[in-house]
Formats: structure tokens, C-alpha cells, sequence
């Protein structure tokens, strides 16, 4: 066997021509339930980089898993094909977005197929095409139909290098930058349409506990983006204090601003408050900055909702704390947002480290109201003798749950007992829930995405165009700045459906994270023209059985399917509620600890991989490296020893072939356990054996690997059992049917993840078919007890590595291995089963134990003291035949005869060395 390599470009080439000549891919209509796997879509930019191989390499081994485990599979692609950088790299060309985009699609297509992907093209779906975007503009119909489309002026988030609106879920981290530029984003008022997911936030937040299939860590940032807090509304009269001006003049009448409703979780902590905030866009806020100077700059040039302490500037109002009666300061405060809770607060620093790091800034009272519950406290009720003394919070706030103090009536009261009192007993207040999630606006000032389908007419408003007039298809593009489409004077002009009178189109288009909300429906029936999808197909198919894609996309696009799927399932009977069973959030692939990036220079082409080595050894080296959710770096070292394994085993496989075909022997050509023929002599029998144990082991674990995803365990278990016959085939001529059910158990174990070398292994074994059709290798055996085996085995090689080395053995002339007497796995036993304190007496309570005197004491005081750690082993008989199966593997390492001696042959010196699990060891010199 050479490790220079092997043709993969021509196996390659063979393999994928197979593939489309038996049409291997293709999912028919008819078929029931199929399991649908799927990876999130890509936009077309042009080339495949390291994310997306990674993403499509889990997918597709998965379904070639599936497949080869008999299911029907669901394996389809597509192409987020709207969105701004087609847009702008068509006007840095002079060309149009289109033709940008085709271009990219078949480029990255045709790498696809050089990865071998295993996609059903033809249910392809492109979401620029008018086939496809008609239907986002049939759905925006349905939705408004049903009460969840609305138009309203906004504040928006405004990129100035993307020229479009953001939606808050693409405006990122504490910077507020953009997405897809990293450019700082500003507000602006625009009138905007709006999906209104809020309508859906409660089902949203609460089914997230039935996706048990999802990562913890997903779910949470949904539960976290949807931000719902259950508390209390209570109103504070807002008013000038006697005497103040605010820059009007010394002889104006105080003004009167009425009541200002602030949100609460923590109204136990109301007779703590020592202040009220107000957001810097809070209507008194603006209305104060038109004559008082002071916060007028500060709202205009200081205010810093993102820096690292509270700011703000103290004004001449005073808030009337509607449970206790005192009036207290009012700030204008860059920590209070306009669009969280109601854009005003009370001031709470003696419990809110917010509040406190600000009233230290202020120089504000801090109390103290909450204080620790004892630990031996008992409900006193309202009044009780002996309260808990107040914290001190001169440094720091208590944020704790506790007992009330200094707080009038309810002092003595916990904390709950206290909101729910309060709410009750205070005129003002009502129960609240408040939320972070906010309608989704999807008005962008782009061209390169769904026109919205709406005309304005002077007499009617907004109208939404006919059903039977959809789609509204985009013009001609039109290199210009700002939006092309302000600039299509024809295409704006039309007429009125409601009144023909004149009209102009909507010059919105729509956010492209629309597409991908129910592209996923689409896959099941993608030539339907006249509905978006098949309802009857799609209640048999969906939903997605195995989702893979970036955490990146945790409160967008899975959120807004989550959000498009329970409304069609409400108006359009869909069956199901949530569009993805299972959800794999991949891992980043990294170059020496970084992310992959153009811009730091530090992209690895899979291009350039793919010719280099090979599409299989890019896919294995990928899915070997690390389990799919974890990031890990890319390795050219890694990549080379890849590609010699692959080269290893072709050879290997060669060999067999080659060596069978020249003496005539008859290969077994089923899966699994047909009657093996009997090896020359009892050690070959009991080698193959060992290897046909380690074989039936390798395609349990595997499976249990595969089912779950792992597959760098299962690709670690394949590579360990292709060395095992491997050095098989080195240390003795191997049992031909056992050697190639190994082979063949090998090269389907691979196959999902190395299809191209897998199919041509299959078809040098002589078996009939293609691999990817073939059926997955079957065994049923004890994972524990394999493990088990695989311990003992392990171990003992280590204790004669261990023993050689301290006693300086050069050539060993034998090994004996002593298998330990049967009365101590009783004692093992009984001991891993008892709760006794004295665990020696009860082993001597056992006869057969106990006459081994000071011998059973001496081990009964080992298991003593290791009690906690004690674990089964396999018993004396399969120690005994698993230790006889392998010594071989000693043999090889050693060369030097071993044998595995059992303990009614041993002599008891010997004995007392051994034990379940870790056998004596006898080496002579």
C-alpha cells in the first residue's frame, strides 16, 4: 500500500455520474412522511466558504444516513437570492442584480456538486425569481387580511452606508451596528409596515419549552429576544416644583404635566424610590429641551443609551410617589428607553444596581426597604414583632427577594406577598406585561427585494393590489443612488383598484428575511403555481425533521419561521406549529483561534482543498474534528492525515480484492451473520474472533452516533476498527469472510461522510448496487458490555507497557495474563450493591468469601476504600474470552507468546494481584 495519494478527482468524477444516472436524490411525490433534513439556505455570493461546507457536509451525511437506514429522505437546496450585496456589487459592475445573481448561483452550484451534496435539485427553489416572491406578496395579503399587517410612522433603525431600514433583531451589540456593514446605525422617522409578530409573542415564548430538540442556548436568546416581564403599572403625577422656571421666566405658573404611567417588576421596592427617570425622547423630555438649556444639550449631545455608566441631567420637576405621597426629583436619563416598558422609571437604588450607580453620580438618597429573609424566619404577616434590620446598600444594591422594612403598613411582608398587596391596594396601579419584542418591520428602501404589494391613491390610501394582478414584478434596475425603485417613474404610475383613479406603487420592498420565514414549505411542492405550497403534502412532510445553521440566526430567521408558521397554521391549516423538530446550531470553523474573514486575510478555499485532496477528505477531516456545535481550527496537517487515511484504506481494500480474486476465494455478500468458515487453527479462531466482536462494536456505537449527530465519535470508532483490521491483516492471513465484513462495515459506516471513496470501495468489494443505496450495517450487541471489553483490553495493555517499562524488560520471552478468582467479582458485586457502613463484614458474612481469609479481608479494605468509584466489570468467563480474543494484539506489540491463564490454573500468590477489570500480570525474561 502507497500513502502518495489516489485519483480522487476520477473517482470523483465516476461516482457523481452514477449518482445522476440512478437519479439517487430525487424524492418523489408519493412517498409518506419522508424525514425531511434540511440546512438553512445561502445567499449567493459567489463561492462556497469553509460555513458553508461544514453546514452542508452535517446535513448531507445525515441524510445519506437516513437513507441508507431505510427512510424516505427529503434533501432539497435553494437560494436566498434577494438582499443589498447583489444590489450594490450590480451597481459597482454596472450590470443588474439578476444576472449578478444567476451567475453566483451556478458557480456555487456546480461546487456543491463537486462536494458531492446529495440535494433533490429539482425541487431548487429562488426566492428572486416571480415564481417564487409572488407568493411572499400573496402571503403579506393574507396577513393583512387577518388583522397583521400595519402601516405606521416609526422610529426606525437607519443604516446610512445600506441607505435601508433595520430591523432591531439586525441591529448588533452594544455599538448598535449594522449587520451586514458594521456601520453605526441612526434613528429616523419613516412611515413602515409592520408584521405584527407581538400579536404571537406569548405562544412564541411559551412553546419554546416543547422544542426539546433545539439547544438550550437558542431557546434562551428567544426567550430573552421576546423579553416578557409580568409586573406592575402605577402612575406618578408629574409636575414643576414651586418656584422653578425651566428657562420661561421667573413669572410663570408652575405647569401641571398630569400622570406618567411607569413599569415595574419590583413594586415592593416603591417606598424606596428616590427618584423618577425619564427616556431623552419621553414627549415632557422634549418638551422641557425647548426651554431649559441644560437638558436640551444633554438630550441633544450627551445622552449615551450604550455607555458604560447611567448619564443625566436633573430638571425642575418632581414625580408624586403614589404609595407613599412624597415628591421626589425627576431626571432626564439615558438608561430609561423610549420603547422599553414606558419610557419612564422610578428610581430605585437601594435595590437596582442601575439605580444605585446612578444616584451615587447624583448624590441621591439610597434606601434601604428590602432586607434578607433569616434563614429561621416564619411567616409574622404585616406588623410582625421582629423585622430583619435593613441592608447596608451604601456600597452596593440588594436585588434579592426578601422581607420589607421601613416600608409603612407592609413592612414584614416577603416580597411577592408585597407586589401582590400593592398592586391591590394602590388606587393606580394595574397588573402589567410588558415585552422587548416589537412588530416586525420589513419596509426596506432597496430594490433588490419583494415589492410590497400595496398603490397609494390620493383618494383611497394605501390599497393592496388584486390576488390576480400578483406578482408584482420588479423593473428594469436602474443604477442609482438611494432607492432604484423611486426612480422608475413608468413602473410607479398605475391606477387604483379600488377606484381607478390614478395611483403609485408602494417603492418599499420587503425584508428579505420574509423569504426564508416559509421557504421551507415551499421545497414540498415548488412547480405548484397556484398555491404557495401543497397543503396536503406539506401536513404529510413537515415538519423538518433535522434543521442545521448558524446560532447567528437565533432571533431572526427562527423566530420569524416560528412566527410565519403558527399564523398559516391558524388561517392557512397547516397541522403543525412549529416548522423545525430539531435544530443543530453548527460550530465556526477558525484559523489558529480566529473566524475565517476576507478582510483579515485568513480564508482557506475549499476550492483549492477539493483539487488538492479531494471533496471526501475536505468533508471528513470537517466532521472528525470536532462534534458540529463546537468551533474548531482548520489544520493543513489535519488535511493530510485525512487524505492518507483515505489513501491507507483504498489500499487496504485493494489488497483484498486483489488478493481474493487471485486465489478464487468465495466472499460472503450479505450484511450480516451467515455461517463463517472455521480458521485454520483455535489462536487465528480466536483473532477473528476479537475482530468480528470489534466489528459488530464499531456498527453499534456508530449507529448510536450517527442517530445522534456525533459524528466525529462515530468517524473515530470506523478509523479505530480500520487500523484493528489493519494490523489484522499485518499479523496474520485474516479469515476472509470476517476480514471482509469488516471491510465492508468500514466503507458504509463511511459513506455518508466520504461518499465519493465509499461507492468506489464498494464496487472493488464486488457488492451489488450502490453503496449510497445500500442498507446500513446491522449488529446488536451490549454497548456496556462492549465497552466494558474495550476497557479490560485497554487496561491490560497498559500494565504490560507499564511493568516492561519500570522493570527494564527488553525482550520478554512470555506473558502470562491472570484472570482473577471468581469469589472477588462477588465481592465487587456486593460491594458496588450495599449500603452497609461495614462493608468488610458483610463481605465476610458471605461463606465462600470469607474462608479466603486475610486474602478477602485485604481486598474487601481496597474496595473500602474506593467505594464511591467502584463500576462493574464484565464477568471471570468474558474476561476470560475477551482477554483470549485479544492477546494477540499483546503478541504483536511484544512479540512474545502470551497467554491468558484462568485463575483455578494460577498459583494464589499470583491471584492476590488480580482482580475484575485489571489482571495479574506474570512477564518472564
Amino acid at each position: 500500500m502507497s500513502d502518495e495519494g489516489y485519483d480522487h478527482a476520477a473517482v470523483e468524477e465516476r461516482c457523481q455520474a452514477a449518482w445522476d444516472e440512478a437519479d439517487a436524490y430525487r424524492t418523489p411525490d408519493d412517498v409518506d412522511d419522508p424525514t425531511y433534513v434540511l440546512g438553512m439556505y445561502p445567499y449567493p455570493s459567489g463561492k462556497l466558504h469553509m460555513g458553508h461546507v461544514r453546514n452542508y457536509t452535517i446535513t448531507d451525511a445525515y441524510a445519506r444516513y437516513r437513507r441508507m437506514r431505510g427512510d424516505a429522505v427529503l434533501h432539497p437546496m435553494g437560494w436566498d437570492a434577494f438582499g443589498l450585496p447583489a444590489e450594490n456589487a450590480a451597481k459597482e459592475r454596472d450590470t443588474n442584480p439578476r444576472d449578478w445573481t444567476f451567475e453566483c448561483i451556478q458557480t456555487m452550484r456546480e461546487q456543491m456538486d463537486a462536494m458531492g451534496f446529495g440535494y433533490d435539485w429539482e425541487r431548487e427553489v429562488t426566492t428572486c425569481t416571480p415564481e417564487y416572491y409572488r407568493w411572499n406578496q400573496w402571503l403579506f395579503r393574507r396577513f393583512h387580511e387577518e388583522g397583521l399587517v400595519e402601516r405606521r410612522d416609526a422610529e426606525v433603525n437607519w443604516c446610512p452606508e445600506c441607505e435601508t431600514v433595520l430591523a432591531d433583531e439586525q441591529v448588533e451589540g452594544e455599538a448598535e451596528l449594522c449587520w451586514r456593514c458594521d456601520t453605526p446605525v441612526e434613528t429616523r422617522d419613516l412611515e413602515q409596515w409592520f408584521l405584527k409578530i407581538t400579536e404571537y409573542a406569548d405562544e412564541l415564548l411559551e412553546a419554546i419549552d416543547d422544542l426539546e430538540g433545539w439547544p438550550n442556548s437558542v431557546r434562551q436568546m428567544q426567550r430573552n429576544w421576546i423579553g416578557r416581564q409580568h409586573g406592575t403599572e402605577l402612575d406618578f403625577e408629574i409636575s414643576e416644583a414651586p418656584g422653578a422656571s425651566n428657562g420661561r421666566g421667573e413669572d410663570t405658573e408652575p405647569r401641571e404635566y398630569g400622570d406618567v404611567r411607569a413599569f415595574t417588576t419590583r413594586v415592593d421596592t416603591v417606598f424606596g424610590a428616590t427618584f423618577f427617570a425619564l427616556a431623552p425622547d419621553h414627549p415632557i423630555s422634549e418638551e422641557l429641551a425647548e426651554d431649559d438649556e441644560d437638558v436640551r444639550r444633554f438630550v441633544a449631545h450627551e445622552a449615551d443609551p450604550e455607555g458604560d455608566e447611567p448619564n443625566g441631567v436633573r430638571t425642575d420637576l418632581t414625580a408624586t410617589n403614589p404609595a407613599t405621597g412624597d415628591e421626589i426629583p425627576v431626571f432626564v436619563a439615558d438608561f430609561v428607553l423610549s420603547d422599553v416598558g414606558t419610557g419612564a422609571l422610578m428610581g430605585v437604588p437601594g435595590h437596582d444596581e442601575r439605580d444605585h450607580a446612578f444616584a451615587t453620580k447624583m448624590g441621591e438618597e439610597i434606601r434601604p426597604v428590602i432586607a434578607p429573609e433569616p434563614d429561621d424566619r416564619e411567616d409574622e404577616g404585616v406588623g410582625g414583632d421582629s423585622l430583619p434590620d435593613a441592608p447596608d446598600v451604601s456600597e452596593e444594591a440588594f436585588t434579592e427577594d426578601g422581607v420589607l422594612v421601613d416600608s409603612g403598613d407592609y413592612s414584614g411582608l416577603d416580597s411577592e406577598t408585597a407586589r401582590e398587596r400593592l398592586t391591590e391596594e394602590i388606587e393606580c396601579a394595574e397588573r402589567a406585561t410588558q415585552y422587548q419584542l416589537r412588530d416586525w418591520g420589513i419596509s426596506r428602501q432597496r430594490y433588490w427585494g419583494t415589492p410590497i404589494p400595496v398603490v397609494h391613491c390620493d383618494d383611497c390610501g394605501p390599497v393592496l393590489v388584486p390576488e390576480d394582478e400578483l406578482p408584482v414584478e420588479l423593473p428594469e434596475f436602474i443604477n442609482v443612488s438611494g432607492n432604484p425603485l423611486d426612480a422608475a417613474e413608468e413602473w410607479k404610475a398605475t391606477t387604483c383598484p379600488d377606484c381607478g383613479g390614478d395611483a403609485t406603487r408602494e417603492t418599499d420592498t420587503m425584508d428579505t428575511f420574509v423569504d426564508s420565514s416559509w421557504y421551507f414549505l415551499r421545497y414540498v411542492s415548488p412547480d405548484r403555481a397556484d398555491v404557495p405550497f401543497d397543503r396536503e403534502r406539506t401536513n404529510d412532510w413537515m415538519p423538518v425533521d433535522q434543521y442545521v445553521g448558524g446560532i447567528e440566526h437565533a432571533v431572526m430567521h427562527l423566530l420569524y419561521s416560528r412566527f410565519f408558521t403558527k399564523v398559516l397554521a391558524d388561517h392557512e391549516g397547516l397541522e403543525h406549529r412549529e416548522p423545525f423538530t430539531n435544530l443543530l446550531a453548527q460550530g465556526m470553523v477558525q484559523l489558529e483561534g480566529e473566524k475565517m474573514s476576507k478582510s483579515k486575510g485568513n480564508v482557506v478555499s475549499p476550492q483549492r482543498i477539493v483539487a488538492e485532496y479531494g471533496a471526501d477528505t475536505a468533508r471528513l477531516f470537517m466532521m472528525q474534528a470536532a462534534q458540529p456545535e463546537r468551533d474548531f481550527d482548520w489544520s493543513e496537517e489535519g488535511v493530510r492525515s485525512t487524505y492518507a487515511f483515505l489513501t491507507r484504506l483504498k489500499g487496504l481494500v485493494e489488497d483484498f480484492a486483489a488478493s481474493a480474486a487471485r486465489s478464487g476465494a468465495d466472499s460472503a455478500n450479505g450484511d450480516g451473520r451467515e455461517p463463517r468458515t472455521e480458521a485454520p487453527n483455535g489462536d487465528e479462531d480466536a483473532i477473528a474472533s476479537y475482530v468480528d466482536a470489534e466489528v459488530d462494536a464499531t456498527i453499534a456505537i456508530a449507529t448510536a452516533e450517527y442517530d445522534d449527530l456525533t459524528f466525529n465519535t462515530a468517524l473515530r470508532e470506523t478509523q479505530d476498527l480500520t487500523r484493528t483490521l489493519r494490523r489484522y491483516a499485518e499479523y496474520a492471513e485474516p479469515h476472509g469472510e470476517t476480514f471482509e465484513r469488516g471491510l465492508a462495515a468500514v466503507v458504509r459506516l463511511l459513506a455518508p461522510v466520504a461518499p465519493h471513496l465509499a461507492e468506489e470501495l464498494w464496487d472493488r468489494l464486488d457488492r451489488d448496487g450502490l453503496v449510497v443505496e445500500a442498507d446500513w450495517p446491522e449488529a446488536s450487541v451490549d454497548r456496556d458490555a462492549v465497552e466494558k471489553r474495550r476497557k479490560l483490553v485497554q487496561n491490560t495493555r497498559e500494565d504490560v507497557r507499564d511493568i516492561v517499562e519500570v522493570a527494564g524488560i527488553e525482550d520478554p520471552e512470555r506473558i502470562d495474563v491472570v484472570v482473577a478468582p471468581d469469589w472477588k467479582y462477588d465481592a465487587l458485586e456486593i460491594a458496588i450493591e450495599s449500603d452497609a457502613d461495614n462493608l468488610i463484614g458483610e463481605l465476610m458474612g458471605h461463606d465462600h468469601i470469607r474462608e479466603k481469609g486475610d486474602a478477602a479481608a485485604s481486598y474487601g479494605q481496597d474496595l473500602q476504600a474506593e467505594r464511591e468509584a467502584l463500576t462493574r466489570s464484565l464477568g471471570p468467563e468474558e474476561e476470560f474470552e475477551a482477554l483470549g480474543s485479544a492477546a494477540w494484539l499483546l503478541e504483536r506489540e511484544f512479540e512474545a507468546p502470551v497467554t491468558v491463564v484462568s485463575a483455578d490454573e494460577a498459583d494464589e500468590g499470583v491471584l492476590e494481584r488480580a482482580e475484575p477489570g485489571r489482571p495479574a500480570i506474570e512477564i518472564e525474561d
